[in-house]
């Protein structure tokens, strides 16, 4: 490594080192900052425990991180797990480089960490031999707002600054990873929900370009990334919400620039709150914590840049949940489903595209039908999108994920978002994992499990996952449907898809 040395732990059969800078820490006049190179430390550094998280609120919109957890500004730090090579008799040791996985967590860019699950990556590790990173990044205001409209010479501000972090956080994968046994040659990039968005994005952008190879979506909302005339709004209405006094708008770029500066982390996390939960409401169909087309480190919308061959042309696998929206009510209700919502999108359309659309939705505004257009509007046809289109470029592989315990389904839940991590990442030990089976269904998710991890690890050692998944084109849309009994089917919900292709024929 080009710094010192680090001391790790070796826990359950894995090598974990912990809390590693990849940059340096962005506070004082490094806030709202692109990343800078992290600090060289020389001897030994202890990397056995965790890194601060990013700062984000534990009772927001979304559920945070408990505050007993570190967390701050200083939060650039990844964590890597490599396997323990300790050789018994009749072994030999491992001496090639291992292909790396790099996952980028999800929480609407609000919340979340690299230890809001402390084994996530174990069993990938153990059973396929590869090098697992996992990394934070700035969330929240912090991270995901665009306050380049207030920059000042004195002060610049840069845009998409938990993008530049994570692509600073590969380029730092790329100098450093064969240090712990991984190839740099051979990254996957994954993430989901929000993660997935990051790995859709990152593949438009330019800077990011060589420095992943393969590249997994999990319910992706591909679409979320907006122009920066919108983005500059919310950034002001951030800073009215900040201010908190006089009349929105009345004050300087100076009187900005110093209250952004000045800001206690907490204040920002609350601002934010704030903003996030009243966006829905104005501005149907978006979320205010995106990455911006900045014409610059984002040059164009990621689907345009997909359907002109210009996201790197890397085997992609990219999928969905069936009922992805259904999670989405009561505090979190952030997608378009509420009756004002879905109107605010039809006003966009044509009244022969709105009654096509809404007879895929039988009932609709009702709660399940109005959950089920919110949730295909944000992730499912958009992530169709993004496959049709890489398809004419590069392998693709479609999956739709319909498994459900029991008690989800009793629940109304489904196959909802962020259901398919507990059988990938093995999370049925947890309360949540526990609670969800007590009905049943425990085997069937082990199983489950077990199929995707050897999906996943054979896309990432052989860019194919599975003889039996067939790649994705535009003419059979061949998708595996992950369930207790999994099979191919080509093209599901055509008739919703050519509905969501006349009423929003933008995307």
């Amino acid at each position: 490594m080009a710094t010192g040395l680090l001391r790790g732990v070796r826990e359950r059969g894995v090598l974990a080192w912990r809390g590693i800078p990849y940059a340096a820490a962005p506070v004082g006049d490094r806030r709202f900052r692109a990343p800078q190179a992290a600090p060289v430390w020389h001897g030994v550094r202890d990397a056995s425990q965790w890194g601060p998280i990013a700062t984000q609120s534990h009772k927001g919109q979304f559920r945070g991180a408990h505050p007993r957890i570190p967390q701050g500004e200083d939060c650039l730090n990844l964590n890597v797990l490599a396997p323990d090579e300790r050789m018994r008799p009749g072994e030999q040791l491992q001496d090639a480089l291992r292909p790396v996985m790099v996952f980028i967590h999800g929480g609407a860019y609000s919340v979340g960490s690299s230890r809001e699950v402390p084994r996530q990556g174990e069993g990938l590790v153990r059973r396929g031999g590869i090098v697992y990173v996992s990394l934070n990044y700035r969330l929240g205001a912090l991270g995901y707002l665009d306050f380049s409209r207030f920059a000042t010479p004195e002060h610049p501000f840069e845009s998409n600054l938990g993008l530049r972090d994570q692509v600073t956080a590969l380029q730092w994968v790329r100098d450093n990873i064969h240090a712990f046994g991984g190839d740099p040659d051979a990254v996957t990039l994954f993430g989901e929900s929000a993660g997935g968005n990051a790995v859709t994005t990152l593949m438009t952008v330019p800077s990011a370009a060589g420095l992943f190879h393969r590249a997994i979506a999990q319910s992706a909302p591909p679409n979320a990334v907006y122009p920066s005339d919108l983005t500059a709004r919310w950034a002001g209405e951030f800073v009215d919400t900040l201010i908190d006094d006089g009349a929105p708008g009345q004050y300087s770029r100076a009187d900005a620039v110093r209250l952004l500066l000045a800001a206690d982390p907490a204040q920002l996390a609350a601002a934010t709150t704030a903003l996030t939960m009243r966006t829905p409401d104005h501005d149907p169909g978006t979320i205010p914590l995106c990455p911006v087309i900045d014409g610059d480190f984002l040059p164009e919308r990621p689907l345009d840049a997909f359907r002109d061959g210009r996201a790197a042309r890397i085997p992609l696998i990219i999928g969905t949940n069936a009922r992805e929206g259904s999670l989405f009510s009561g505090r979190i209700d952030i997608l378009a489903t509420t009756p004002a919502r879905i109107r605010a999108i039809f006003k966009k359309t044509t009244k022969k595209a709105r009654r096509a659309l809404t007879a895929q939705y039988p009932g609709i505004p009702a709660l399940r039908a109005a959950l089920d257009f919110g949730g295909d509007y944000s992730f499912w046809y958009p992530s169709v999108k993004v496959g049709e289109r890489h398809s004419r470029y590069a392998p693709v592989y479609f999956y739709r994920f319909d498994a459900a315990p029991r008690l989800l389904r009793l629940m109304g839940l489904d196959a909802t978002h962020g259901l398919e991590l507990f059988p990938l990442f093995d999370r049925l030990d947890g309360w949540f994992g526990r609670g969800m089976t007590a009905l049943g269904g425990r085997g069937a998710f082990q199983a489950i499990g077990t199929r995707m991890q050897g999906w996943w690890l054979g896309f990432v050692h052989a860019g194919v996952p599975s003889d039996a998944w067939p790649r994705y084109d535009e003419t059979t849309r061949e998708t595996l449907i992950i369930n207790q009994n999994d099979h191919v089917e080509s093209d599901p919900h055509r008739e919703r898809r050519l509905a969501w292709g006349r009423f929003v024929p933008h995307v």
